[in-house]
C-alpha cells in the first residue's frame, strides 16, 4: 500500500506569495511536475484538501481548485469519501529519456525543410527598420487614423454580415476597379482570390499546378521566394539570365511548365520588359503549354510615365496568373496578397486555398474595400509616387557623390528601390556585411543571382527613408564601398 503523503508533500511545493501568478495556477503547475516527474508514484495519496490547505496556509478553495483541474486533466482520481490519487502510467522515465536525447533530437526533415535550412531565403532583419532596406514603404506617411475608422467600422459590421466567403466580394469588387483602370487587368470580381501575402499567393499557384520533377523557370538575377515555392513543389527550377529587355527566352530542351517573371519592375534590376519581349513571352507560353505567374509587387509607382498595363491585360490568356500585394502600395503591417486566377480555374483555387489554410481576416477584407471604394488607397498611391520619386532623385545623387567612382546606378522607371552594381573586383556579401555593422542595410547581388554570373552589387531600398536618412546613410555606404 502506497503511504499517504500528508507530512512529505507540503516540502516539495514551493509556492511564491507575491509572484506574477495566481497560487492556484502554481499549485496546479508543481502537482502537476511531481506527478509526471515521478516524484508522486502512480497509486499515491495526496493529503486532504483540508490538510494540505492547513499546511500550505492556502484556502481550501484555493487547493479545491487545483485538485480538480488535475483530476479534470487526467491526472489524479478522485472518490467519494477517499483522498485524491495519482493515476497511473504518467511518470516518464527520465533514464529512458536521458539515453535517447541525442536520438529525439534528430528528428527527420523532410526534403524541403533541409532545403530551407541552406537557403538564404527570406532575408530577416531583426529590429526596428534602417536605410536601405529593400521593399518597405513609408509607415509615416500612410494615413493611419483613416485606416483605423476603416478597421473599426468593419468590426461593427461584422454581426450584419451575410456573405461570409473567404475572397469578401466587396472587396473583390473595388480592387477590379482599381486594378482594371491602372493596371490593365481584364478579370471579374470572383477571379480574384486574397491570400495572406504575395509570397502565399506564389506558393498556392506552385502546389495547384507543379508536379515532382516539373520544370519551372524564374528569372536570375530574381526574386528567391519563386524558387523556393517552386522548390516546395518539387520542380526543376532553371535560372533563366536576363538581357536589357528582360528574361531571355532561349530554346530549352525541357519546356516549363510555370514561368514566374516581374516584367513591370524586374526584380531587382528595375527594368521594364518592353512589349516586344511580353509579346514573344505569351507565344512561347502558348506554344510550349506553359503558364505565367506575373508578380506586380510594387507596379504601382511609375515615375517617368504612365503605368505600363501589365501583361495579364494584354492578350486574354487562361495561362496567367497575375500576383500583387497590398503591403507595398500602404505600409508593412497590411500583410495581404491577391492572385487574379484564370475565369475556369476559380473554383480549384478557392478548394486549394482552404485546403493550404491562406485565409485572411474578414474585418481586414471589409476596411480595404472601404479604403479603396472611398478613394482614399488611389490618393495614397498618387501621393508616395510623388513623393518616392523624390526619394529616389535624392538617392541617385546622394550615391553619386558618396561612391561614384565604385558604384554604378541605373535609374528606376519606378518601384521603391534600386540596384548599385560595384565596379571593378568586388565581393558584395561582404560589403553587405560591413554595411549592415555600420548601421545600413542592403542586399548582395550575388544571393539573388542564380546561375553562372560575377556580377556584384548592392540592392537597396529608398521608398521609406527621407532625404536625411538617405544622405546620412549614403555617407555610410561610400566610406564602406571606398
Amino acid at each position: 500500500m502506497v503511504p499517504v503523503m500528508d507530512d512529505l508533500l507540503p516540502g516539495m511545493l514551493d509556492l511564491a506569495r507575491d509572484g506574477g501568478e495566481t497560487l492556484t495556477r502554481q499549485l496546479t503547475d508543481q502537482l502537476r511536475a511531481l506527478i509526471t516527474g515521478g516524484r508522486l508514484a502512480p497509486g499515491q495519496r495526496l493529503p486532504s484538501s483540508r490538510h494540505l490547505a492547513q499546511s500550505l496556509d492556502l484556502s481550501r478553495n484555493t487547493v479545491s481548485f487545483a485538485i480538480e483541474q488535475l483530476a479534470a486533466e487526467g491526472y489524479l482520481t478522485l472518490s467519494a469519501g477517499r483522498r485524491p490519487a495519482v493515476a497511473d502510467g504518467l511518470a516518464l522515465d527520465r533514464r529512458k529519456v536521458s539515453s535517447r536525447t541525442s536520438a529525439s533530437d534528430r528528428v527527420n526533415l523532410s526534403p524541403w525543410a533541409r532545403h530551407l535550412q541552406r537557403s538564404i531565403w527570406p532575408p530577416i532583419h531583426k529590429g526596428r527598420s534602417r536605410p536601405f532596406q529593400p521593399g518597405l514603404a513609408d509607415e509615416r506617411e500612410f494615413p493611419h487614423d483613416l485606416w483605423s475608422r476603416c478597421l473599426r467600422r468593419a468590426a461593427r459590421n461584422a454581426l450584419s454580415r451575410r456573405d461570409r466567403s473567404i475572397n469578401h466580394p466587396p472587396l473583390q469588387h473595388a480592387l477590379l476597379a482599381h486594378l482594371s483602370v491602372h493596371r490593365g487587368i481584364k478579370a471579374k470580381p470572383q477571379q480574384i482570390l486574397i491570400v495572406p501575402t504575395a509570397q502565399a499567393g506564389i506558393a498556392l499557384v506552385a502546389a495547384a499546378l507543379l508536379e515532382p520533377g516539373d520544370h519551372a523557370w524564374a528569372e536570375s538575377p530574381g526574386y528567391g521566394g519563386a524558387y523556393v515555392a517552386f522548390k516546395a513543389a518539387g520542380a526543376i527550377v532553371s535560372a533563366m539570365p536576363l538581357d536589357e529587355q528582360g528574361m531571355t527566352i532561349g530554346s530549352r530542351k525541357d519546356a516549363p511548365r510555370v514561368i514566374f517573371v516581374t516584367p513591370s519592375h524586374q526584380y531587382p534590376t528595375g527594368r521594364l520588359m518592353p512589349i516586344g519581349r511580353r509579346l514573344e513571352l505569351l507565344r512561347y507560353a502558348e506554344a510550349v503549354g506553359a503558364c505565367i505567374i506575373e508578380d506586380d509587387y510594387d507596379g504601382e509607382f511609375h515615375y517617368e510615365a504612365r503605368p505600363v498595363a501589365a501583361l495579364q491585360g494584354l492578350a486574354p490568356s487562361p495561362r496567367i496568373f497575375y500576383l500583387g500585394t497590398f503591403s507595398k502600395a500602404t505600409y508593412a503591417d497590411i500583410r495581404l496578397g491577391y492572385v487574379v486566377v484564370p475565369e475556369a480555374q476559380v473554383d480549384i483555387f478557392e478548394l486549394a486555398q482552404r485546403h493550404m489554410g491562406m485565409l485572411t481576416s474578414i474585418a481586414t477584407q471589409d476596411a480595404l474595400a472601404e479604403f479603396i471604394t472611398a478613394g482614399a488607397y488611389l490618393g495614397h498611391i498618387k501621393r508616395m509616387t510623388r513623393l518616392y520619386k523624390g526619394r529616389r532623385d535624392r538617392m541617385l545623387q546622394a550615391l553619386a557623390s558618396e561612391a561614384g567612382n565604385r558604384l554604378t546606378v541605373e535609374a528606376p522607371a519606378g518601384g521603391m528601390q534600386l540596384l548599385a552594381r560595384c565596379r571593378g573586383a568586388s565581393d558584395d556579401q561582404k560589403l553587405a556585411a560591413r554595411l549592415l555593422e555600420a548601421g545600413v542595410v542592403s542586399r548582395a547581388l550575388s544571393i539573388m543571382t542564380y546561375h553562372r554570373s560575377d556580377e556584384q552589387g548592392l540592392f537597396l531600398g529608398f521608398a521609406a527613408w527621407n532625404e536625411k536618412e538617405i544622405d546620412r546613410a549614403a555617407r555610410v555606404l561610400g566610406r564602406i564601398v571606398r
